[in-house]
């Protein structure tokens, strides 16, 4: 039996005009080879399996053969996997290699790979080299997080970001190994395998190689969505259908085969919530590039975006990512996914948009003892036309609809309504007769109110703020200013972000509008309230006598 080689290394480019996907960087490295203008240190960062190692292998290559296309100069590259030699002894040994030149050709070149792997030590022990390395050696570091490689290492280096590979780019390339191992496929089956590797062409040649063996070199579309644990876009889009036809009994039905195909409720509600993304972008003509299907599977998705508006779409991906944010604390998650689809297919009645005119009573009389009417037209013609205060007066309440639905006066929906209305216009005529409120008020007057309301403040526990109400007597200037003096700035500090509610109380209890409150400071005041230790023990003995007893009968002092 022949060893088997995997495609990933039998068909691993060995020139840049066989790298995919990655042109820019591949036309830059051999302009600079052509004009001797290549740095000594390079770094190759970007995600798996799309070319970096490869790349840096090709032109570790063709740096030496430039001078001399007959010979291999492979004895020249050095490799260093970072990942298992990442101490500072390693790169110490790199180091003692970089100091031997060549002993033919022009170039020595020391590929690092996984170079973020490197620890801390081996870093600081590496920068030297770097910055100022012999004139025959050159670095190509090569990483998947460039994030990790410290800024000074970054600082010499020049960098190269090569970029995910194109689902398109991927397809491509394996219809060509297919058609070279003579393999039997369906298109859309090596598009789902180009979408499911995410850019990286290495798993998709991974993938394909597992395929070959799974379908025995017939990759078919249905084998191809089984072996790779993906829910075929029909059950989406029989979702969706559902969706829209407000069926919730199949829609579950559909959940229940998805689930005993092995899928969990996450998987499905997060490719449903895909699907929907794609139906999003679909329907503009501009957005449809982002769609990365294949044209049949592209216009069956343009052709469904147009059944539903954007608003029904959002709102749908807006439940189906609430339910994956929630499907792993949930308990019960079969039910969260099926509370979720039930809401999904739930949205257009929900979202029913109705136009509700209330209808005077004489109206409603005048429809009742008439002839039953169908149409509608009929029943507007005999709407008020206006809002004049001669004619009878009706309220016209707007839910947002599809169509105008008018509902007698005498529902339960339009009695509520009413209700409704009726008690905000209350509200309106008491605020509106509150601004018109100019009543006198006297001294007497303010200090009854001032107490109640410190009253309820020491009922309700806020005795700091009734304190300071008691620290003076509120005396009334022009009407209706208010002057309340105080001790200090922080008394004051305290009743101003407690001022509103106080004003508020006086002009509805004493029935003027005008009412404004200053509070003023006075130093002198201030003083006036620093007791002596004498005076604090009298004050307390005016208030309860045995205080003076227990003085005497514990010999206390002051």
């Amino acid at each position: 039996m022949n060893n088997f080689v995997v495609s990933a290394l039998k068909f691993r480019p060995n020139s840049f005009d066989n790298v995919i996907g990655q042109s820019s960087i591949t036309n830059t490295l051999e302009n600079a080879i052509k004009q001797n203008q290549l740095p000594q240190a390079l770094l190759f960062c970007g995600p798996r399996g799309v070319g970096k190692t490869t790349c840096a292998r090709i032109l570790a290559k063709k740096i030496n053969k430039k001078e001399d296309e007959s010979n291999d100069f492979s004895f020249n590259i050095f490799e260093l996997d970072a990942a298992s030699n990442n101490g500072v002894d390693d790169i110490r040994n790199l180091i003692d290699q970089v100091r031997i030149p060549p002993q033919s050709g022009k170039y020595k070149v020391y590929i690092i790979d996984e170079v973020h792997m490197l620890s801390g030590q081996a870093f600081n022990a590496f920068l030297k080299t770097l910055e100022e390395p012999p004139n025959y050696a050159i670095f190509i570091l090569a990483t998947t997080e460039k994030h990790k490689v410290i800024p000074t290492i970054l600082s010499r280096c020049q960098i190269y970001d090569f970029k995910k590979i194109s689902a398109d780019d991927i397809k491509v390339y394996l219809e060509k190994i297919a058609k070279v191992e003579k393999i039997k496929y369906e298109e859309e089956a090596l598009h789902l395998i180009a979408k499911k590797s995410d850019g990286a062409l290495r798993d998709a040649l991974s993938i394909f190689d597992r395929l070959v063996n799974f379908t025995e070199g017939n990759i078919t579309k249905q084998l191809a969505f089984e072996n790779l644990n993906i829910l075929d876009y029909d059950t989406y889009f029989q979702t969706y259908e559902y969706l829209i036809k407000n069926d919730i009994t199949n829609v579950l039905l559909l959940l229940n085969e998805v689930i005993e195909k092995g899928f969990d409720g996450q998987h499905y509600i997060d490719g449903f919530s895909t699907h929907l993304r794609d139906l999003m972008v679909a329907k503009n003509s501009s957005t449809q590039i982002l769609l990365r299907q294949n044209d049949t599977l592209s216009k069956k998705y343009v052709e469904q975006s147009k059944i539903k508006p954007i608003d029904f779409i959002l709102k749908a991906i807006d439940l189906t990512q609430e339910c994956s944010y929630r499907y792993k604390s949930s308990k019960n998650q079969r039910l969260l996914v099926e509370i979720c689809l039930m809401k999904l297919c739930s949205i257009s009645q929900i979202e029913l948009k109705k136009k509700i005119i209330i209808l005077p009573s004489s109206i409603i009389e005048k429809k009742e003892s008439s002839p039953q009417k169908n149409n509608d037209n009929q029943i507007d013609s005999e709407l008020p036309t206006n809002h004049s205060k001669k004619e009878e007066k009706f309220e016209e309440i707007t839910i947002k609809s599809d169509k105008e639905k008018i509902i007698s006066g005498l529902s339960i929906s339009s009695l509520k309504i009413k209700k409704d209305i009726e008690k905000k216009k209350k509200t309106e005529k008491q605020s509106k007769e509150l601004e018109n409120l100019k009543e006198l008020f006297n001294a007497e007057d303010l200090e009854r109110e001032w107490k109640v309301y410190y009253t309820n403040l020491l009922k309700n526990g806020k005795k700091n703020l009734a304190s300071i109400l008691q620290i003076d007597q509120p005396k009334i200037k022009n009407k209706s200013e208010i002057h309340f003096t105080l001790s200090n700035n922080t008394n004051k500090i305290e009743l101003e972000k407690n001022k509103f509610g106080l004003v508020s109380f006086l002009k509805e209890r004493l029935k003027n509008n005008k009412i404004e409150l200053f509070i003023n400071v006075n130093k002198e005041k201030e003083k006036k309230f620093i007791y002596s230790p004498m005076e604090k023990f009298e004050k307390l003995k005016s208030i309860n006598n045995s205080i003076e007893k227990m003085r005497k009968e514990f010999k206390l002092g002051l």
